[in-house]
């Protein structure tokens, strides 16, 4: 059995150059990080993608997302090491990551999920200083010839779409 290897060269990139950018991905001025801002912007839960609301944590589509139905659960607060979470948000977090779960099952019916975090820049966090959970569909063979020789990612329907159903599968957003 020969082992394949699939190489997404694209990741790096954008990690460099989101990481170029602190005022994007790092806090604010008033030390609020990218997912505190979203998640106290006042805007329509649709327009930034949030899909449900706990106490203190949360659900959101990733908006670079390896594929559809990429989902992150956080808590509310920016906390950027697991171990600096405590029991509360700890015990929801996980029961939101189960959920998570449940919701993209049920919208999209993969094959698997991937559940995932990156703590700290050199683990690969985007946004490092607000730790997050990456819940996402895959499917046999979901390769995507278009990332590995055109460095593009072809998605088959838009965030509004995919916020959509994963809202609805989670049972209305809150």
């Amino acid at each position: 059995m020969s082992l394949d290897r699939l190489w997404a060269g694209w990741r790096s990139t954008y990690i460099a150059s989101a990481s170029a950018d602190p005022a994007l991905l790092g806090p604010d001025g008033d030390g609020r990080s990218l997912f505190e801002r979203i998640l106290t912007s006042h805007l329509p839960d649709e327009r930034t993608y949030v899909i449900w609301r706990g106490e203190r944590c949360a659900a959101l589509l990733n908006a670079y997302p390896y594929g559809t139905g990429h989902l992150m659960v956080l808590p509310q607060r920016a906390v950027a090491d697991l171990e600096d979470l405590d029991t509360g948000e700890a015990a929801e977090l996980w029961a939101a990551v189960t959920a998570a779960v449940r919701a993209v099952k049920a919208a999209y019916r993969p094959d698997g999920v991937n559940v995932g975090m990156n703590l700290g820049a050199a683990a690969g966090a985007g946004v490092p200083d607000h730790l997050h959970v990456h819940v996402l569909p895959r499917w046999a063979a979901d390769s995507n010839f278009m990332t590995s020789v055109a460095e593009a990612r072809v998605l088959p329907e838009p965030l509004d779409e995919t916020w959509r159903k994963l809202r609805e599968a989670w049972g209305g957003g809150r």
